[in-house]
């Protein structure tokens, strides 16, 4: 069983964690608060979880999940997650995060900038196209029937690969959209961005993306 830090505790962060440790993870979680504020949180979530500080999440992590407001990636440090997979979950809103005239010109995507961020990390994107309660609620057997799908896009094949079986444990099937920069394709206001799709749907919608 793996150690799942997470970077941000918000509503994704939360049904990583309770996903992880349904299936026998342990996590680390952190916010921009400090620890103690996440006492109550680790005291529902049980053993299997305690609170850190961001820069402790990433170095305990075999898996460090980053789901940040955008407006905050450039503070997410560097050399704790250096060498390690990290999942991007996260989704740039303007009306929150203000512009970014890169990402508006198209001349960047998020987790590029992510990436850049963490030059020596392994950047998957996924889990940003999915309601936080649905990352609970839509996750199935394998084999079930409308299985949901969810997409990831990264430029690491090894690392795709551990986050494919993350998400497939979790109760997902995975569709590859293939480099770091095809994650715009489910992006906000795409047709992956939401809805509930299988394998054969959420490849159509990727490539309207």
């Amino acid at each position: 069983m793996a150690t799942i830090g997470l970077i941000g505790s918000g509503n994704i962060g939360q049904a990583v964690a309770r996903q992880a440790i349904a299936h026998g993870h342990s996590v680390v979680l952190s916010n921009s608060r400090g620890p103690e504020t996440l006492a109550d949180l680790v005291a529902e979530l049980g053993p299997k979880a305690r609170a850190a500080t961001p820069a402790e999440a990433g170095a305990d992590g075999d898996l460090v999940v980053v789901t940040v407001p955008f407006k905050a990636y450039q503070r997410v440090p560097a050399e704790p997650l250096a060498g390690k997979v990290v999942i991007d979950t996260n989704n740039y809103y303007f009306e929150r995060d203000g512009h970014y005239e890169e990402i508006d010109s198209g001349r960047a995507t998020v987790s590029g900038l992510l990436a850049a961020q963490l030059p020596d990390s392994r950047v998957v994107k996924a889990f940003n196209n999915i309601q936080a309660a649905h990352i609970l609620e839509h996750a199935s057997p394998a084999g079930s029937p409308d299985r949901r799908a969810l997409p990831i896009a990264g430029d690491d094949a090894e690392a795709k690969q551990l986050v494919t079986d993350l998400i497939e444990e979790f109760g997902f099937d995975v569709v590859d959209a293939g480099p770091l920069v095809e994650g715009r394709r489910f992006d906000r206001d795409k047709p992956a961005y939401g809805p509930r799709l299988n394998s054969d749907e959420l490849r159509r919608a990727l490539a309207k993306g």
